[in-house]
């Protein structure tokens, strides 16, 4: 069994799917009510509500294997010039929200005897792309706690990895114009736009039985300038 977070739309909902097109039992979660089979409705910026998300699904009596984060958000601001609301809730979903879900989830993996976390990252981590500093910042700070987290789990034979997208349309990037996201490209070392497919076919690599010594990695999709 597999849970998704952010599994009802975007990035989320094109994996949760394509795990299912797979064969593998998926767990969505997200805010949104949805008519999708195995979905929960939980707030992961509520450790409340996670709590009794994982409640749940520890009731099911079924081996979690793998814990895939997609929820996130962003916003174009300027750095000095970013909303107080603005900069609470890309932290407490972004960042907060991640370590939550990881907190609260990862014991289910630790009882199945090994497993996998996917986190999610950006490309604009490493450009520090201008206009997304919280964005950044919050999605930098992911990344740190996954390495971390990677260590710390690496006795229960569960790996911690993190998958940095450039521009891949979903809703995140609907605040960046035609020419910024040109301007991304250009820091990639594959200079084209990539898809959910592309995404996919990582988390699918990090989900193999031969992938259990990648570990503590971000795999930026399409390569990046700044090797990290």
């Amino acid at each position: 069994m597999i849970i998704v977070t952010g599994g009802s739309s975007g990035l989320g909902k094109f994996i949760a799917q394509s795990l299912e097109n797979d064969n593998h039992k998926v767990i969505r979660i997200s805010r949104r009510s949805s008519n999708f089979e195995n979905h929960l409705n939980c707030d992961i910026r509520n450790y409340e509500d996670l709590r009794k998300t994982y409640k749940k699904i520890k009731d099911l009596g079924e081996p979690v294997f793998a814990l895939i984060n997609c929820a996130g958000i962003a916003s174009m601001n300027l750095a000095l010039t970013t909303p107080k609301n603005v900069i609470e809730n890309i932290i407490n979903t972004n960042l907060i929200g991640t370590i939550y879900t990881n907190q609260v989830f990862a014991p289910l993996i630790i009882r199945s005897g090994k497993g996998r976390i996917i986190n999610f990252s950006t490309i604009a981590v490493s450009i520090a792309l201008e206009g997304e500093s919280v964005y950044s910042a919050s999605k930098a700070g992911v990344e740190c706690f996954s390495k971390v987290l990677a260590k710390e789990l690496a006795n229960f034979k569960i790996t911690v990895n993190c998958i940095a997208p450039g521009p891949i349309r979903t809703n995140l990037i609907r605040g960046i114009n035609e020419v910024q996201i040109k301007n991304i490209l250009k820091n990639q070392i594959i200079k084209k736009e990539f898809n959910h497919q592309d995404v996919f076919d990582i988390v699918k690599l990090i989900l193999s039985p031969d992938s259990s010594s990648l570990t503590g990695m971000v795999f930026p999709v399409g390569g990046n300038n700044g090797f990290r």
